[in-house]
C-alpha cells in the first residue's frame, strides 16, 4: 500500500516522522511520502532531514519518499517552487489544490497541472476538464482523499479524471494517528468516489517507484 500525502509536526501534523512511518508500517504500508506543508519561506526546513528519515524508515520495511505539499503559494510561483523542491531533494511534489473548504487562490489547479515538476494535485475540488487533461498529458495524479471537507468533491474528481485519462491516487492527508487508513478504508474511499472495481484496483495498486521513474 502507498500514501503520498501525510503530515508530521514539521508542519501541522501531530507525529514525529518516524512515529508516523512506524504506525503506517504496522497498517501494512510499504511506500509512504511525508509531504509537509511548504512555501517559499519553509521549503528548505521541510526537506533537511530527509536522508536520516529514509534510513530509519527502511528498517521498518517502508520505502520513504521525501516530499512537500506546496500550500497557498501564488499560482505564478508554483512551477518555480516545485522545480526548486526537486532540486533540494524532494522525490515528489504535491500541490494543495482548490479544495472547497479553504481560500486557495484561483488558478492553483491550472498552475499545478501545467507544471513539469508537480507529481500530485491534492484535493483539487471542482477541477476543470482542461486542467485534468493537462495533468494527464504530464502524468500528474489527481487525489481522492479521505480528509473531511476536502473529500466533498471526490466524486467530481474521479469522474473528471477518468474522462480525461488521468491517474488517480488515494491518500489520507493524515495529520494525526486517527487519520491513517486501513486497506479496507482505501477501498471505501475509491469505491465511494464512484470507481468501478477495475478503476479501484488501478488507483490502489499503483507502484510508486515505477510511476515516478516513468515521469
Amino acid at each position: 500500500m502507498y500514501d503520498l500525502h501525510t503530515h508530521t509536526l514539521r508542519s501541522d501534523g501531530e507525529l514525529l516522522p518516524l512515529e508516523l512511518l512506524r504506525r503506517m508500517a504496522v497498517l501494512g504500508y510499504d511506500e509512504v511520502a511525508i509531504a509537509d506543508h511548504a512555501d517559499t519561506s519553509t521549503l528548505p526546513l521541510v526537506l533537511e532531514t530527509a536522508d536520516a528519515v529514509a534510513v530509519s524508515a527502511a528498517r521498518f520495511g517502508v520505502a520513504f519518499y521525501p516530499a512537500v505539499e506546496l500550500t497557498h503559494v501564488p499560482p505564478d510561483e508554483i512551477d518555480a517552487l516545485a522545480r526548486q523542491a526537486k532540486a533540494d531533494g524532494a522525490a515528489l511534489v504535491v500541490v494543495h489544490g482548490e479544495t472547497p473548504v479553504e481560500p486557495v487562490a484561483p488558478g492553483t489547479n491550472h498552475a499545478a497541472c501545467t507544471s513539469a515538476h508537480v507529481d500530485v494535485l491534492a484535493h483539487p475540488g471542482m477541477i476543470a476538464m482542461d486542467d485534468a487533461l493537462a495533468a494527464a498529458d504530464r502524468g500528474i495524479a489527481l487525489e481522492l482523499t479521505v480528509r473531511g471537507g476536502h473529500n466533498r468533491t471526490n466524486g467530481h474528481v474521479a469522474m473528471t479524471a477518468l474522462a480525461a485519462g488521468c491517474r488517480l491516487v488515494v491518500n489520507s492527508d493524515a495529520h494525526a494517528p486517527c487519520d491513517l487508513m486501513t486497506a479496507a478504508d482505501r477501498v471505501t474511499v475509491a469505491r465511494g468516489a464512484g470507481l468501478d472495481p477495475r478503476a479501484c484496483r488501478e488507483a490502489l495498486d499503483l507502484n510508486i517507484a515505477k510511476w515516478l521513474g516513468s515521469r
